[in-house]
């Protein structure tokens, strides 16, 4: 493969061509500047309670020395079962601090799920949300878990904390019951920490980071090997991008507004990890799907100056009523990411905030960001934009050689941020990364000859719910172990409120097997974003003539 970097006459003035890593040993060192250079200022706001990042500080010091104290060796990993709550941040940088490695699980997952990933992980300690203890309960004589740290959504909050567990506990029943011997809590773990002190660790770039978990083709989760300078790499790359743009309006410090869940990759590095790097103020939003009272949040911030979110999310806001209340007068940057943004949206959505959605595109492999439109845009353009610094995106054919600009091809990625490898499976590895370190993306795009890439199709059986990817495989194997099944298949339909939807066709083997009883065991087996929407009951499936169920004809029929 050879990039010709024809986007680098497209760059805006002022953006490098590469970045420099080596300014940092570690994130823990990219951390560590910001705690020395912004004490006074806050790091997060949660639920109208502000932590500074001398706070930030102090408690993830505290918990390192807590996870330090476990006598775990050195790259443990530690899985980290949270929504958008200050325990999040404080655990995550704790982690990197004790020298272990971050395993980020999504707080939805079944137990089924939840198993495989710790599993496949190795995790030592887990950190949960005390509304999904009963999930790891379910499982936890099957795995090797040596310490469960329990918090809830209150925990670190004070008095306003306590009001909003009693009601979550009480009033909306939101925490089933649960039983895990040997667990603490999330304070008593940060006490402990604090009295213990924490031993800093050498770490290197070349360390491991965060073991981030993505679907692959095959349907088998797989956990890509985020090293801290792939992390690192992204962080400056997305900074000097959107430089420009911060440019155009002095402001003293930044407002990034988390309403993407910090497990997935797209937040945790535009949210979290630059937030840090700028020394900005991130406010959680622990439940965006709350329209109403996320609207009512964006009301009472109109100081927030960058917005990351995916098309679901700006769809859904813009056809809520109040919405056309809201005024962001400060509003500089919009990012469009984790699933195509479609162009009603994007005209919708700078019709009512003066700011258009610069779309980007990019993957767990790649820490995320690969491609993004300028901030200097000034309307939707419809293509993911140009490769960022220090990046080289190629088009290739079937046959492993360049197309020409303006044909289609699977777009190959080459860069500091792309991923070490996937976790304990070295011939996903050499089947995703080319022995020139390119890592084959399975989706289809076209460069210009300006170096503006547009995607014109994903692997072709993969479905993206509300910028969450499903793969078919994976539901097929669960829902065939239902009796009464014969044989089954998974396909994507547009919809308007996800984006695609599930489709579930199912051949019956016991005719009485019902649409309901599907649904419901499907909800206690897959994550809510997985589940069928829509549930159909067929004679037969087509095939080819060796027996594979042909998905496209499904699609197209």
């Amino acid at each position: 493969m050879n990039p010709s970097k024809p986007w680098l006459k497209s760059y805006p003035e002022g953006v490098p061509y590469e970045i420099d890593v080596s300014k940092f040993d570690s994130l823990v060192d990219m951390f560590e500047q910001s705690f020395a250079q912004f004490p006074n200022r806050n790091a997060c706001e949660y639920m109208g309670k502000f932590i500074t990042y001398r706070q930030l500080d102090v408690y993830s010091k505290s918990f390192a020395g807590y996870l330090q104290s476990l006598g775990l060796e050195a790259g443990s990993r530690v899985a980290l079962m949270l929504p958008n709550v200050i325990e999040f941040q404080v655990a995550m940088i704790g982690i990197l601090r004790a020298g272990y490695v971050v395993v980020n699980v999504n707080p939805l997952y079944t137990a089924r799920e939840l198993e495989y990933q710790l599993k496949d992980s190795g995790a030592s300690v887990l950190i949960i949300l005390e509304n999904f203890a009963h999930v790891y309960q379910a499982v936890a004589e099957h795995l090797k878990v040596k310490q469960v740290v329990v918090t809830s959504l209150g925990e670190l909050i004070g008095l306003k904390g306590m009001l909003v567990d009693f009601a979550v506990r009480n009033i909306k029943k939101a925490v089933p019951e649960w039983s895990i011997p040997g667990h603490i809590r999330f304070k008593s773990a940060l006490e402990m920490g604090k009295q213990l002190g924490h031993t800093p660790v050498d770490l290197r770039l070349e360390d491991i980071a965060f073991l981030q978990y993505t679907g692959g083709t095959t349907g088998v989760s797989k956990g890509a090997i985020l090293l801290h300078k792939n992390i690192l790499a992204n962080v400056l790359q997305v900074e000097e991008w959107l430089e420009p743009a911060l440019k155009k309006k002095k402001v003293e410090q930044l407002v990034f507004l988390c309403a993407l869940p910090l497990y997935h990759i797209f937040a945790l590095t535009a949210c979290a990890m630059v937030g840090a790097r700028k020394g900005g103020l991130v406010i959680l939003v622990p439940n965006p799907r709350d329209i109403p009272g996320f609207i009512k949040l964006l009301s009472n911030h109109p100081n927030i100056n960058i917005f990351p979110a995916v098309n679901t999310l700006f769809n859904a806001l813009i056809h809520h009523p109040d919405f056309s209340k809201v005024k962001l007068p400060n509003l500089l940057v919009t990012i469009g990411g984790g699933m195509a943004v479609q162009k009603v949206v994007a005209d919708q959505w700078q019709a009512l905030t003066g700011v258009p959605i610069a779309e980007g595109y990019g993957l767990s492999e790649t820490s995320p960001v690969a491609c993004v439109n300028s901030p200097l845009i000034e309307k939707y353009t419809g293509h993911i934009g140009l490769p960022v610094p220090s990046t080289e995106v190629v088009i290739v054919g079937e046959d492993g050689i360049d197309v020409p600009f303006g044909e289609s091809g699977e777009i190959c990625i080459r860069g500091p941020q792309v991923m070490a490898g996937y976790w304990n499976k070295p011939d996903d590895t050499a089947h995703s990364i080319t022995s020139d370190g390119f890592f084959k993306s399975g989706d289809i795009g076209i460069m210009d000859e300006n170096g503006y890439v547009k995607i014109v199709d994903r692997k072709k059986d993969m479905i993206v719910v509300s910028g969450f990817k499903v793969f078919p495989n994976e539901l097929e194997e669960v829902v065939s172990l239902l009796p009464g099944v014969l044989e089954c298949a998974v396909i994507g339909v547009p919809s308007d409120d996800t984006g695609e939807a599930v489709k579930l066709f199912i051949v019956r083997s016991d005719l009485n097997l019902t649409e309901e009883q599907v649904a419901l065991y499907c909800k206690a087996e897959l994550t809510n974003y997985k589940r069928p929407k829509f549930i159909v009951f067929r004679n037969e499936l087509p095939k080819t003539n060796v027996g594979k169920i042909l998905r496209r004809e499904l699609r197209n029929a």
